[in-house]
């Protein structure tokens, strides 16, 4: 359908009719009903709100620019009222400058755009039946009570339709269009109607005119106060009904009110909510899964027999081990680090592995059982069928278009702000400035590894002279522990400092492409952040896991950083505790430091608004000025909390095989994380322009992506960074003959024949320690398990066929793990129907009886009208006529 707009067009800024020829708003007095949501008539619904500084008593622009603006903002407002829209002004109470346009759309402009935008409007309830699920008792003993916030009723919909008014379920015309919808339509008229042109370029929509700061706001308003119901009988207060059954913290355990939130906000607000309420419920899965590993591996970690050589005095008491770094430090003995390798069995055990290989299932059930769950809510919030409308040019790429080139489809000019060597030159420079700053990103992850390398020869060096004393201190503040917990803290420091350059950043050169439409914008931004927010939080992860002391040579040859620093070894137990101490501190702290970041920041806000209101003036205020001093959601509305969850969810899948715990830390993160957004858009914000979206958009891969490459990485750490599989194949091969001397298959004696022996006069003048050697022994032992031949044999330090052995395996343990896991997944996939068999009957059901309802009526009509002949179309497709002489 296309509709022609009667618009009031200006020619150029500078000429404009005369003020007898536009239409301005009904002038009124505020009359003191603070929580009136109608014009001053008590009739008319305000559905929209927009806000001005009065040009008269404006002091920071010139004259002439004050009076140009304020000649765009007139021709506006007739243009709105041209097109059937009511508009009402009234100054504000405690800003005198401050002028507030409240506007409303009565029925027929509602129908006629109803039609325009093809809204989805109700034809008669749903009258399929419904099966009670057996866990329905359950799930009702954590909904919200049906007497407070009663549940939507279920209709049959069909997209609006005026010359077939009759057929929709009209009962009332003042609520058939609910105050979402009604906000949904003025702001599709509101982002439309033009107010001038220049060089035949039309300029036109609220957005440039806020943009441009003629408007101040532009916002629907909230029906009632969070703290109270409204006193209008006429209010159905569901502000208040949010924030007490779903914003409040008492709720943390209860169910959401999706369809509520979804009434009132909108469908985009609501598929956000409910992607996160799903995401947390299948997260306790995973939660308990993590807590039954965490479990084992404590309850296990004393039979561990590797970990009690280690703390055998006996054993590990008379191994020496290796200095860690060249010169100044000395040689210590392996059970130094007892409690280390305690702490290891706890994440280094069989549950590992189990756990492992389950996220990798649970991945792909919460990704399928999402595509079944948004199914069910497209259908149910009628976005099936959902047609995007052709998108509004943002007004910075409409302010470039200088260039004029011919369509290729309809032949005909039309102006661009790049010529194609232009889009190209762009391009170009967009992309080598990501790649730069990703750069940078890693720059700083070789400052923390620079910054580890060079701690710990002071650690190492300082550390055992000031605590000598105090052995109990000694056992668990190692060098390696000292530098593991400090350097996770200053990367944690140093990631959230790039957090906020990198979104300056990002803006900058997604603002220097000059997307054409917002959702061009938003995707390009999305892209963009994900992948600086990729590298910045998980490059610290992805070294300690597959890099830390993996390329280090050996005593007598160690590699070098810079050709200075030594590279870095692992504990004896390997790097995993280090990852999870990593993991633990960035989770952890990520997540208190954005809930008070998000809570803070908006409260502090508006607390200083209220107060500079309340110094001016006692006075009653209106619902549109309490709105008014509320905080702007942003252009960019939910993304930032999608990208949040994202990392999370990065953080849960990616490295869960080295801290079990990270999907409770998560479900505990969510929990809350539910309410304090609830909070944050009843209390904090202007409400929202509701907005429709059929599921969460480009999101939606990118946790595709995470999902396959975590099968990967947890593969890999299980393998590479974990020390499962030396003592696997240490229990099977190299525990018994003919390479060991043991009669059965044991862990006994896996430390003595895993630290390669090193002897000490091989030692070159750069890296000999400067402590002297003590006790009789004439050897030392690596630090990491690089299993190499001992001094004095014919391949002496070289790979031994242990190690080969080892390497094989882990190979294959990838191979094995990657191929059950991704074939588990592609069988759950094609198992689990992305919609399930009741949604499409349902669909079926409605497009039956749109069909019948809406055209069988049309063919009705023709019949009554056309008698006979319409008769015969009907009925006989296969009768022919008689032939006229007959």
């Amino acid at each position: 359908l296309v509709l022609e707009l009667n618009q009031v067009i200006i020619p150029t800024y500078g000429t404009v009719p005369d003020q007898q020829n536009l239409h301005t708003p009904e002038w009124v007095d505020f009359d003191d009903k603070t929580d009136s949501l109608f014009f001053k008539d008590g009739q008319r619904r305000i559905d929209f709100v927009l806000v001005y500084e009065d040009e008269i008593k404006k002091m920071t622009h010139k004259r002439s620019d004050r009076k140009k603006q304020k000649r765009k903002r007139q021709v506006y407002e007739s243009n709105l009222i041209n097109n059937g829209l009511h508009l009402e002004a009234t100054r504000s109470v405690l800003d005198e400058k401050l002028i507030f346009v409240k506007v409303h759309a009565p029925w027929e402009v509602l129908c006629t755009y109803a039609e325009v935008m093809h809204i989805k409007m109700p034809l008669q309830h749903n009258d399929l039946k419904t099966r009670d699920s057996a866990f329905n008792w359950f799930s009702s003993l954590f909904k919200v009570d049906e007497n407070i916030i009663k549940p939507e009723q279920e209709f049959f919909t069909a997209p609006f339709q005026k010359e077939h008014l009759s057929n929709f379920y009209i009962q009332d015309k003042d609520t058939f269009f609910n105050p979402a919808t009604r906000s949904r339509i003025v702001h599709f008229i509101l982002s439309r109607v033009e107010y001038a042109t220049k060089n035949n370029v039309k300029k036109f929509g609220i957005n440039k005119l806020l943009d441009t700061g003629i408007y101040k706001a532009a916002f629907p308003l909230h029906d009632s106060s969070f703290r109270h119901p409204s006193a209008d009988p006429n209010c159905p207060s569901e502000r208040y009904l949010l924030y007490r059954e779903w914003a409040h913290p008492k709720n943390i355990f209860k169910l959401q009110p999706l369809d509520f939130i979804r009434k009132y906000y909108g469908e985009k607000i609501g598929i956000y909510f409910a992607w996160l309420g799903f995401y947390t419920n299948m997260l306790t899965v995973a939660a308990v899964v993590g807590v039954g590993c965490f479990l084992y591996g404590c309850l296990t970690k004393d039979n561990c027999t590797w970990s009690q050589e280690v703390c055998d005095p006996n054993i590990g008491g008379n191994i020496i081990m290796c200095p860690q770094c060249d010169k100044v430090c000395t040689y210590w003995n392996l059970n130094i680090t007892c409690e280390s390798s305690k702490k290891l069995c706890i994440f280094d055990s069989y549950g590992t592995l189990v756990f492992a290989v389950f996220m990798g299932i649970w991945v792909t059930f919460f990704l399928e059982f999402w595509k079944r769950r948004q199914a069910e809510l497209e259908y149910e919030w009628d976005t099936v069928e959902f047609l995007e409308q052709e998108e509004q040019v943002r007004p910075e790429y409409e302010a470039r278009c200088t260039h004029v080139v011919i369509n290729e489809i309809t032949q005909q000019e039309e102006h661009v702000p790049y010529t194609a060597c232009g889009k190209c030159v762009r391009m170009t420079f967009c992309t080598s400035a990501i790649f730069f700053w990703i750069l940078l990103i890693i720059a700083s992850v070789v400052g923390i590894i620079v910054y580890r390398l060079s701690v710990f020869l002071v650690f190492s060096a300082k550390l055992s002279q000031h605590i000598s004393g105090a052995e109990a201190i000694r056992k668990y503040l190692t060098p390696q522990t000292a530098t593991s917990v400090t350097a996770s803290l200053i990367s944690f420091v140093v990631i959230m400092i790039l957090n906020i350059i990198y979104e300056k950043v990002a803006i900058l050169i997604t603002d220097f492409e000059l997307p054409r439409t917002q959702t061009d914008y938003e995707n390009s931004l999305t892209t963009k952040m994900f992948l600086f927010q990729f590298v910045n939080y998980y490059s610290s992860c992805f070294y300690i896991a597959f890099f830390k002391g993996k390329f280090v040579g050996h005593p007598g040859n160690p590699v070098y950083w810079l050709g200075k620093y030594r590279n870095e070894e692992c504990d004896p137990g390997g790097c995993l505790l280090e990852l999870t101490t990593q993991l633990a501190i960035i989770v952890g702290g990520k997540a208190i430091w954005n809930n008070i970041q998000e809570v803070l920041l908006p409260l502090v806000k508006n607390l200083i608004g209220r107060y500079s209101a309340a110094a001016k003036s006692e006075k009653v205020v209106a619902r549109w000025e309490h709105d008014y001093h509320l905080q702007p959601i942003g252009k960019l509305g939910l993304f930032y909390e999608y990208l949040e969850m994202v990392i999370q969810f990065g953080f849960v899948t990616l490295f869960v095989a080295s801290f079990p715990l990270a999907p409770l830390l998560a479900l505990l993160n969510n929990m809350l994380e539910i309410r304090l957004d609830a909070w944050k858009l009843t209390t904090q914000f202007r409400r929202m322009v509701p907005q429709k979206a059929q599921d969460i958009g480009a999101w939606q891969p990118i946790l595709q992506g995470i999902a396959i490459l975590a099968v990967v990485t947890n593969a890999m750490i299980i393998a590479f960074t974990s020390d499962m599989i030396p003592r696997l194949v240490y229990y099977w091969s190299f525990s018994v003959p003919p390479y060991g001397s043991h009669s059965s298959h044991t862990m006994k004696g896996y430390i003595n024949s895993t630290l390669s022996v090193f002897n000490i006069s091989d030692f070159k003048n750069a890296s000999k320690p400067l402590s002297p050697w003590f006790g009789n022994q004439m050897t030392c032992r690596q630090v990491y398990r690089d299993l190499r031949y001992p001094p004095g044999h014919q391949h002496q330090y070289e790979h031994n066929i242990y190690y080969w052995h080892v390497i094989a395996a882990k190979l294959a343990f990838i191979i094995v793990m990657e191929h059950v896991i991704y074939f588990v997944k592609f069988i759950i996939s094609y198992a689990i129907p992305d919609v399930s068999q009741k949604t499409k009957s349902k669909v079926k059901r409605e497009k039956y009886l749109t069909q019948k309802l809406l055209h069988e009526n049309d063919l009705k009509g023709v019949k009554k009208n056309m008698g006979k002949i319409a008769d015969k179309i009907i009925k006989g497709a296969d009768s022919t006529f008689r032939p006229k002489d007959e």
